[in-house]
């Protein structure tokens, strides 16, 4: 028989951290850690995310689909389609999203989750967290996105990937961006040409006309809305998702003129 608690067994003990696995990537060192239920990224020392909320995550791609979608159609003016329609090739059919950054899964979970994404292609570029996916520790959060035949894993560089795509194509409906911690406090240094007017340039010319891009960030950024404008987007706004501590998650919007 389990003796009465006591005061000091009735407070809660302080979460464990554990090191699941630290590894040396081509952009330098990345660690996956469990505390309690949760898991967490760290990027050369740097927090990146974890899996304690998500909620931005999903309204980053949420979001952009509300946007195309309007009125049961998306921004060409095509009908959106029924789950599991094809188009005449065989390949499913509706708007075609561009994730950038894999991360914990939760952008991946809320795209896949939704019928009405016709292809969804997933551009990350750590080897190790594609790992942590494909069958790893946080394969619980994006394993079935992973096998729904509309999702497209490639391990690229974003930046290079959007300026690829810029030129030669394909072009996306929406491109929702979470690479970093936002366009004013990046870990990586080569991130910010994202957020430069090349970079802008290059995302707008990889989105289809009238084509939505969803940035999460950190912090908002009056300078990052105007930078959006004088890249020639359109419809810019800043949503903000409320965090326990410290000022909001955002997500910046903006859309390619149809």
């Amino acid at each position: 028989m389990s003796n009465p608690a006591t005061p000091a067994s009735r407070s809660a003990a302080p979460e464990e951290t554990v090191t699941l696995e630290r590894r040396s990537g081509p952009y330098g060192e990345v660690v996956l850690r469990q505390r309690g239920a949760h898991f967490e990224i760290i990027a050369n020392g740097c927090f990146l995310m974890d899996t304690s909320d998500g909620r931005s995550e999903r309204l980053l791609v949420r979001a952009a689909l509300e946007a195309l979608s309007r009125g049961g159609e998306d921004h060409a003016g095509r009908t959106v389609t029924p789950p599991g329609a094809e188009d005449r090739t065989g390949r499913p059919a509706g708007p075609r999203l561009l994730i950038g950054g894999l991360g914990v899964g939760f952008s991946l979970a809320e795209a896949a989750a939704e019928p009405h994404w016709g292809r969804v292609t997933v551009v990350e570029r750590e080897p190790a967290i594609l790992d942590w996916h494909r069958g790893g520790p946080l394969s619980g959060i994006s394993g079935p996105a992973l096998a729904d035949p509309r999702t497209e894993l490639v391990e690229a560089d974003l930046v290079a990937y959007v300026h690829r795509a810029a030129e030669t194509g394909p072009r996306f409906d929406a491109l929702c961006l979470d690479i970093d911690n936002g366009p004013e406090w990046t870990v990586t240094d080569g991130n910010s040409t994202l957020y430069s007017p090349a970079g802008l340039a290059a995302c707008r010319a990889a989105l289809a006309p009238g084509g939505i891009l969803a940035v999460w960030s950190a912090q908002p950024s009056s300078a990052f809305e105007g930078s959006l404008r004088n890249a020639g987007f359109c419809r810019v706004r800043t949503d903000e998702i409320p965090v326990a501590r410290g000022v909001p998650d955002v997500v910046h919007f903006a859309a390619r003129p149809a």
